[in-house]
């Protein structure tokens, strides 16, 4: 499997002594396919739901135990501990690892914090860990557990919170990593994996297009299903052409291009010319059956040339074949 990103070690000129530790994964444990484990950490502990609730704490607390910045997803849940046994890294080593490796594989990061004293209410705080602990408890914890209890050589503590926009779904990441004792450095890794809607089922609306159109210029015409390899809208597809003739006739002062996408797979005059039909049926729908001014839509079809996702697999594929509104 490819792996999203690679842990890398820090100060690459020193020479590193790996740490010495009998320790091993315990059994049946699995490195998720989405991290490799910064270099010398062990699994101590794993949970692994394939769908659960799982709350994503984004902002600082703001009450006792309440943090009012929230979101609130669902999906499978990877809980995996790792712990580092030795003297030659610190904490703030491995989160500034971990914390470089999301920026370069283009996470969005969502919060973050890091406290050589745990104090405050800032991400990554004493305080915001107990309640990310209660919003998110640890099932059996085991091992996982010491990131709730301190010891006479306690250090410093950091957090991560991340998310990612990937072909098969959004994966939400949230990476505590503490200073358990002097030789002693845990990291709790939290993975939802937001499973994919499946084609056709969800269809846009006409406040997420306002919404998408004011931040971006452009929406994507989610509900929009077409006959395989032609432009012949299905009858599936009513529902969101409702939602788009309502916005439009909400905002008719808005002109747009219609743009067609298509994947990579096929000639490239073959699918410029099918996105430009599936463009024009959109548009030629909207005019017909929903009385939309014809100069207020401008059809236009541009193949493979703008791909969301790489044309490498079906769920990218599938993804980059779209129709936008992309206002004028």
């Amino acid at each position: 499997m490819i792996k999203l990103f690679r842990a890398a070690i820090l100060a690459a000129s020193v020479a590193i002594t790996p740490a010495i530790t009998v320790a091993q994964d315990i059994d049946g444990a699995v490195e998720h396919p989405m991290f490799e484990r910064y270099p010398g950490q062990v699994i101590a502990w794993q949970h692994i739901e394939n769908y659960q609730p799982y709350t994503v704490p984004v902002g600082p607390v703001t009450g006792y135990r309440r943090i009012d910045d929230l979101i609130e997803t669902e999906g499978r849940l990877t809980r995996t501990f790792y712990k580092y046994e030795g003297t030659d890294r610190t904490w703030s080593e491995i989160y500034k690892n971990y914390l470089d490796a999301l920026e370069a594989e283009d996470f969005e990061i969502l919060g973050k914090g890091m406290s050589a004293d745990r104090r405050g209410s800032d991400v990554g705080s004493r305080t915001w860990q107990e309640v990310y602990f209660i919003l998110d408890p640890l099932s059996k914890g085991g091992e996982a557990n010491t990131m709730k209890a301190g010891t006479s050589t306690s250090g410093g503590a950091g957090s991560i919170v991340a998310k990612k926009d990937r072909a098969e779904g959004t994966a939400y990441v949230v990476i505590t990593v503490e200073q358990h004792a002097e030789a002693y450095v845990g990291t709790l890794i939290d993975i939802v994996e937001v499973e994919a809607a499946e084609t056709g089922l969800v269809v846009v609306d006409a406040e997420a297009m306002g919404s998408d159109i004011e931040e971006y210029g452009r929406v994507v015409l989610d509900g929009i299903v077409f006959d395989f390899d032609k432009a012949t809208l299905k009858a599936e597809s009513k529902p969101a052409l409702d939602a788009i003739a309502q916005y439009l006739n909400a905002n008719p002062d808005k002109s747009f291009y219609v743009v067609g996408h298509t994947d990579s797979k096929g000639t490239f005059a073959y699918n410029s010319k099918l996105s430009s039909d599936r463009a024009m049926a959109v548009a030629d729908a909207l005019k017909q059956d929903y009385d939309i001014a014809s100069d207020r839509l401008e059809p236009h079809g541009v193949g493979p040339l703008s791909p969301v996702f790489s044309n490498s697999g079906d769920a990218g594929r599938e993804k980059n074949r779209r129709v936008e509104l992309v206002e004028r």
